[in-house]
């Protein structure tokens, strides 16, 4: 063999251990670039529920307002004031209603005095047709003076009744500007506490158009209510006498209980986003929450001990299309997957809207190697979801990610044993 043909096949040797060496290093590259994450199935306690942000609330709250404009003589409450059912609490000035009740109660006096002259003017009339009457029947006058002595005596009585008019709308003048001075006195209309007081000594208060709100009272502090906002999406799973927990910011740390008497119908739209306001009654017998405070309540819908539980990443988790075509026929179907909905080859893909609402494929990790699984899933608590139909025990491994390395790799890894 000469010289050159030694290298030449010598070349060629070194040529095709390259390549092999190429390919082994990009498919070992390839594998170990792969990597899942795994998270345990568990066993206990599952607590399904519904949050919401509100506000605390009296049950009862009077707003307090004028129906007579004036000046703000005296306030008798303040913030904080406990106040009993009739107690004055507020004072208009009153010298402009009291001068309107003075020319009311002279208009009075006036009307009653026409009412009276009103009145002899009708007998002396009435007289005067009897006397002209009995001429009459003597032929001793006209006719015609007899006819004008019965219409001034029918003049004179249509006068009383007039005047007697007349007295009655005065009467019902000094009613109305003696109500109007009563309302001078502004009085609690309910035992309760004052929340807010809205005026000052010296404003004035116009109730021209709409009564002006003086104070706030709060009926009874120790039974107040949250007004909180359900989105649409949950209301469906709140019901009237159900359990309910919030806490505030106040108390981050104390946990206070109450029961939801309703559930309003009327709709809240914001953003295009519809909410619904479940009214939760709360005890707060040491006064500790006040109105206004913003709570985060929970509602408890389901509540379950010793299930098997999944993470709600496992659920989520959708393998590449290489992982499924490299991992077909190594699932597990599992009995309810099978009695469900029929045998269907693991790993294989399901096609878009075929799945029910309560059924779910989870992937496991048993050692190196990857299966799917068919279960039936029931409450969740948005971090775990209960698995009530399936295979899957409690430790064993469910993929929730799968990281790094290319599809072809995945495929290389289930195929290799990674």
């Amino acid at each position: 063999m000469t010289r050159r043909r030694v290298l030449l096949v010598l070349a060629f040797i070194l040529v095709v251990a390259a390549g092999v060496g190429i390919w082994r290093w990009r498919a070992g590259s390839g594998r170990s670039a792969i990597q899942f994450d795994t998270a345990k199935v568990e066993r206990g306690k599952i607590v399904a529920k519904v949050t919401a942000t509100g506000t605390l609330s009296a049950i009862v709250t009077v707003q307090v307002g004028t129906q007579v404009s004036g000046r703000i003589a005296a306030l008798h409450a303040d913030f904080n004031s406990a106040v009993k059912k009739g107690q004055l609490i507020a004072k208009i000035d009153p010298l402009l209603f009291q001068a309107s009740v003075d020319q009311a109660r002279a208009n009075l006096v006036a009307a009653e005095g026409n009412l009276a002259k009103s009145q002899v003017q009708a007998v002396d009339a009435r007289r005067q047709y009897v006397r002209q009457k009995e001429l009459a029947e003597r032929k001793l006058n006209a006719q015609a003076d007899l006819d004008t002595a019965q219409a001034n005596a029918d003049a004179a009585d249509a006068q009383v009744k007039a005047s007697d008019g007349a007295v009655a709308q005065a009467r019902a003048a000094l009613r109305q500007a003696e109500v109007n001075l009563a309302y001078t006195d502004i009085v609690s209309p309910t035992n309760g506490t004052v929340i807010s007081r809205n005026v000052d000594v010296g404003q004035t208060v116009a109730a021209s158009l709409q009564a002006p709100t003086i104070f706030v009272i709060a009926e009874d502090l120790a039974k107040m209510q949250v007004d909180t906002s359900v989105a649409e999406s949950d209301v469906g799973r709140l019901r009237p006498g159900m359990p309910a927990s919030f806490t505030v910011d106040a108390y981050p740390s104390e946990v206070f209980r109450g029961v939801v008497r309703q559930i309003r119908k009327a709709p809240q739209t914001v953003q295009n986003v519809v909410t619904y306001d479940a009214v939760i009654d709360v005890d707060n017998p040491d006064l500790k929450l006040m109105p206004g405070m913003t709570a985060n309540a929970t509602f408890i819908y389901a509540e379950k001990d010793d299930v098997i539980k999944v993470p709600n990443a496992a659920l989520r988790f959708r393998p590449p299309p290489g992982m499924l075509a490299a991992g077909s026929g190594q699932g597990r179907p599992s009995g309810a997957g099978a009695a469900g909905q029929g045998a269907r080859p693991a790993g294989a893909p399901q096609r878009p809207g075929a799945e029910a609402a309560d059924r779910r494929t989870v992937w496991t990790l048993d050692g190196e190697q990857a299966a799917s699984q068919r279960i039936r899933i029931g409450i969740s608590d948005g971090s775990f979801t209960e698995v009530t139909e399936g295979d899957l025990k409690a430790g064993e491994l469910v993929i929730t990610d799968a990281v790094g390395g290319p599809a072809s790799g995945m495929a290389a890894g289930l195929r290799r044993g990674l």
